[in-house]
This record gives C-alpha cells, structure tokens and sequence, in this order.
C-alpha cells in the first residue's frame, strides 16, 4: 500500500483556505516566501471574494497554498509513491515533490496564469462540467464548435472548455440529451487549442527557470507518464496548458503502482471524491475534510502505516 498526494486545480477557493496553516512556522514560511516574490498579501487577497477566482491571482495562490500544507505536513507524513496534480495543481505537484522552490512557484505560476489570459484575450472562453455521456458523443457534439474535452474524468464525466457562445450553444444540444451541466469558475478555456499561442512561451520560461528533476515522480496530467526527469517535466507541463487532461488514465496509474491512499492538498475534496468514486478499496481524503494539521497527519498514520 501507498500513498499519493493530489494537488487540486482551479475553482473551490474560499477565504479560510490558509487558517488551519496560520500558526504553523514552516508554512508560514512558504507563503511568505511567496508573496515576497509575487509582492501582494496573499491573506488580504482572500478577502476579496472575486478577487480569488481571477486568474493572475487563483494560479499562485492555490500553488503556494499546496505547497505551504505540504511542508508542514511532510516531516511527519509518510514518503509518498508519487505526487500529481489536476491542472494548474500539476505546477504545484512539481514544487511539493522538490523541482521548484517557493520564489520560483511563485513567479511561474503568476506567468503561467498571464500567458494563458494573453492568449485567450481575443476570445471569451470558459469550462462547463458535464455528466451523462459517452466521450464519444461528446466529441460528435463538440466538432464544428470550437468546443473540446478540455479534461476527461470518467467514462461520462467530463469538463468542455470552448468559446462562451460555443459554449452556450453546445448547452442546449446537451442538455436536450440529458446530461447534467455545471458551469466552472474558471475565466478560460483551459487544456483546449485556444491555449496554443501560450504553450511555447510557457515551455521556454520553464526552460530558463532553475526548475529540476523531481525527488518524487509526478503523474503527467496529458497522458500519466511517471515523470522523473526535468526535461520530462518541462515537455509535460508545456503540452497541458493546450492539451486534454486524461485525469481518468491518472487515477488509473497511480492505483496500478499500488497507491491506495490518497490525500487532497486542496483547496476543496473534489479529486478525493473523484478517487473514491473510482475505487471502492481506496482511502481518499482531502485537507479541507479536517480541522486541524494534526487531524490530517493522525488520519494519514492510520491508514497509511506501511506506507
């Protein structure tokens, strides 16, 4: 048995996401390591209810925040099999598993969330979650409408990401069959060929940056290789801000090599519920399911002794 760690993605942020990290010296530090680099008050941000969904703001605020619990929890946590992330949480991934310190997080995951904004500011795009068909008809229906799978969940679970009026049009066509819609709070079409024109310019900031091979391996989001090298990692990283997650193969990967337990850095439950969902005999739980640091690494000593 072991255990993986899982560093969520855009969407479920909420104003408490720090406190149960508020008194924890080592945390603290990495999220003052970050605003430092990043020059805002990541706490004051979280006041500003809208604030927290911008972009500019989200994609550095959720990457440290995983990082932040992960080093607080670490020393007493189990060594995970591997980390993997659910879109921008795969940047995340790389800096728990030791290829980037917090200046570096910091600064790519604010110019990541620029390149992708810069690339999509001629188009008004979005994502949609959608349950209840096949990929198949999914893909029929989205052709001709600048609409894509943007992440593939289940064998019927899906997010679409496409261009808002595309968007809205494939809602009808899918809604008349059936399936049950949810719009995301994400202001982009993310992981769709909107995104190409910041995919070079993300790999080559990658590049330049100190970034290194991994201690841990990471789940690549596109296609779940066990990514343990740096140029890996970069190829990898580049590729998703224009290409389908396959977060079901990823779920897939990481119970093949044997993890049966999983822990949510945050913020929100959604892919331990996902992970639940999809294996009956896996533990699954996420940071935000606790009250206290303590509470989380008491659960992880439970279930994960051999780990």
């Amino acid at each position: 048995m072991s255990l993986a760690i899982l560093c969520s993605g855009q969407g479920a942020q909420h104003p408490a996401m720090l406190n149960m990290i508020a008194d924890h010296p080592a945390a603290n530090e990495v999220i003052k390591a970050g605003e430092a680099a990043l020059g805002i008050n990541l706490r004051d941000a979280l006041m500003q209810r809208d604030e927290i969904f911008r972009n500019a703001i989200a994609q550095p605020l959720i990457c440290l925040t995983q990082l932040a619990f992960w080093t607080a929890l670490r020393q007493d946590a189990p060594k995970p099999a591997a980390f993997c992330g659910y879109s921008v949480g795969e940047l995340a991934a790389y800096a728990c598993a030791g290829a980037l310190d917090v200046a570096e997080l910091a600064h790519i995951a604010r110019a990541r969330a620029a390149l992708m904004d810069s690339a999509t500011a001629a188009t008004h795009g979005g994502l949609l979650a959608l349950q209840g068909l096949s990929r198949d008809d999914v893909t029929r229906l989205c052709e001709g409408l600048r609409t894509w799978i943007a992440i593939a969940i289940g064998e019927e679970e899906f997010v679409i990401g496409g261009e808002d009026a595309a968007l809205t049009q494939l809602s009808k066509e899918l809604a008349e069959r059936g399936a049950k819609l949810t719009p995301l709070k994400v202001g982009l079409a993310s992981h769709t060929p909107l995104l190409v024109a910041a995919a070079q310019p993300f790999r080559a900031l990658l590049e330049a940056s100190s970034m290194k091979s991994p201690d841990t391996p990471v789940v690549a989001g596109i296609d779940a290789a066990w990514v343990v090298r740096r140029d890996t990692a970069i190829d990898k990283l580049a590729l998703q801000l224009d290409h389908t997650i396959e977060w079901s193969i990823c779920m897939d990967m990481l119970y093949e090599r044997g993890c049966r337990v999983f822990l949510e850095l945050g913020p929100g439950r959604a892919l331990a519920r996902m992970m639940q969902a999809r294996y009956a005999d896996v533990d699954a739980r996420a940071v935000d399911d606790f009250r206290s640091l303590d509470g989380v690494a008491t659960w992880l000593s439970k279930h994960c002794p051999n780990c």
